[in-house]
């Protein structure tokens, strides 16, 4: 129905993802940007950049790369959907979708061939979930030298 090759799917999905994490970084820049040590710093004089690099930047980056590993497992999981219904990449080109459409046609005489390509979306999107939030827990300034992730009391 919908040809669509799969670097130009990618650039959209990619280009719609992006809208969550910018509007969560924007919405944290302006509320830190009035927190008491960013006015503190730039009422000593501070350049833009500075605070940046050094107030605002490491109290967001951390939860932005969370959230971005979510975001890549949610567009897995909407690429693999939409090609499972016939409108994104069109066979000859491999995706998780095609692979599930095609082992669908099977589920009669060959159930088990729905497995592998299910569990590798489960998998690959559980392991960006879990490495996201990883990074978050070895990133976050709040959480450095806390025993088990917790935040210091």
């Amino acid at each position: 129905l919908f040809r669509l090759d799969p670097l130009p799917f990618a650039l959209l999905l990619g280009g719609l993802g992006w809208l969550g994490i910018a509007n969560y970084a924007r919405g944290q820049t302006i509320a830190l940007r009035e927190r008491e040590y960013v006015v503190a710093a730039r009422t000593v004089g501070s350049t833009p950049v500075r605070l940046m690099v050094r107030h605002i930047a490491p109290n967001i980056l951390p939860l932005m790369i969370v959230l971005a590993m979510i975001e890549v497992g949610q567009l897995i999981l909407i690429e693999s959907a939409i090609s499972f219904i016939g409108f994104g990449i069109q066979p000859p080109t491999p995706s998780w979708g095609n692979m599930l459409t095609n082992a669908s046609q099977y589920l009669g005489k060959a159930p088990y061939l729905i497995y592998p390509p299910g569990i590798a979306v489960l998998v690959t999107v559980l392991c960006l979930y879990l490495v996201g939030d990883g990074l978050r827990d070895a990133l976050d300034p709040r959480l450095r030298g806390a025993v088990g992730g917790g935040a210091r009391k």
